[in-house]
């Protein structure tokens, strides 16, 4: 049996649902909006990508690597982005949080702290994680200081760690949140989306 298996994660400003080519008008859409493959520090794919990339993660799911969601708003039932568990270690109970991406419409809403709130809260309390990472480029503030609000920790650079798609290297910033800190963690995320 998979670890961790699919399931919908249901949230008031978020539905994260197993990914499937089902998703891909809407994500393709999600692309296009504020053309967020053209940016040169992350991995989103252009439009007509998103069937392709839907394709990679379904296939990585298979192999046991990946466990990857489309990101739904309630409001509209309409796919907004998409998010994963990845680099999975059943062993060791370790996930990582990403290769997530947002259109730029619902950027900087509860939705993005409540699928956080909603996917760490699923590893910790349901699978029994004693860690969650995040990684992201070294370059990219919004993401870093995104995470960072979450109340993960830096734990590195992996300096050169990966080619991107025009050639640079990336330096890849490493963030953690281990079970001991979940309940303040989540405390914080709760808080938030309290505010009005």
């Amino acid at each position: 049996m998979p670890w961790p298996e699919p399931v919908t994660l249901t949230g008031t400003h978020v539905i994260l649902a197993p990914l499937s080519q089902a998703h891909a008008a809407d994500l393709a859409e999600a692309s296009a909006d504020g053309n967020l493959h053209t940016l040169w520090y992350t991995s989103i794919p252009a439009p007509e990508g998103v069937p392709a990339e839907i394709n990679r993660r379904l296939a990585l799911q298979d192999a046991g690597s990946m466990l990857a969601f489309a990101v739904i708003a309630p409001d509209t039932g309409k796919a907004v982005g998409m998010t994963t568990y990845m680099n999975i270690d059943a062993d060791h109970k370790r996930v990582e949080i990403g290769s997530t991406w947002y259109r730029k419409a619902v950027q900087r809403t509860p939705l993005n702290t409540e699928a956080k709130r909603l996917l760490l809260g699923h590893a910790f309390e349901a699978l029994g994680c004693i860690a969650v990472e995040f990684r992201t480029h070294f370059l990219n503030r919004q993401s870093r200081q995104a995470i960072e609000r979450l109340g993960a920790k830096l734990d590195g650079i992996l300096r050169s760690h990966q080619v991107m798609p025009n050639g640079t290297l990336r330096d890849t910033a490493v963030y953690s949140i281990i079970a001991c800190e979940w309940p303040a963690v989540k405390a914080g995320l709760e808080f938030k989306l309290a505010r009005p």
